[in-house]
């Protein structure tokens, strides 16, 4: 798939369904990557296994930031991403099997416990 053609798709997604920002649709397929590749799979992971990729790989990529990140795309639950792929794959971008469900992606964790909470644990030391 060339990015051309993933931009426009993405920008025709959020015309039609503008709950999600397009960052969102370039982040979900950033961590779909990394979670195929850290579970060494090539073809297709489940809802929960790509929301916990998508867990792992946004703080890493934004730290304490991440709720915030995620609320300013439009994301405040893991359904959101079921959502965002869903679209991708009415729009033939990515595939389901017949077993796949939105349902696969309905509260796999709770944000302020998978995001908010991980970094009240840190211990800043003062200088």
């Amino acid at each position: 798939m060339a990015k051309e053609e993933f931009f426009k798709t993405v920008e025709e997604i959020c015309a039609s369904d503008p709950r999600y920002k397009a960052d969102s649709y370039i982040f979900l397929m950033q961590a779909l990557h990394f979670t195929q590749a850290k579970s060494k799979k090539t073809g297709h992971i489940s809802g929960g296994e790509l929301s916990q990729g998508i867990r792992e790989f946004a703080l890493e990529q934004f730290g304490p930031m991440v709720k915030t990140v995620f609320k300013h795309w439009g994301i405040t639950k893991t359904e959101d991403f079921g959502n965002i792929v869903f679209n991708l794959i009415d729009k033939k971008m990515l595939s389901k099997t017949e077993n796949d469900t939105l349902a696969d992606f309905k509260d796999i964790y709770d944000f302020d416990v998978a995001f908010g909470k991980f970094f009240e644990n840190l211990k800043i030391k003062s200088v």
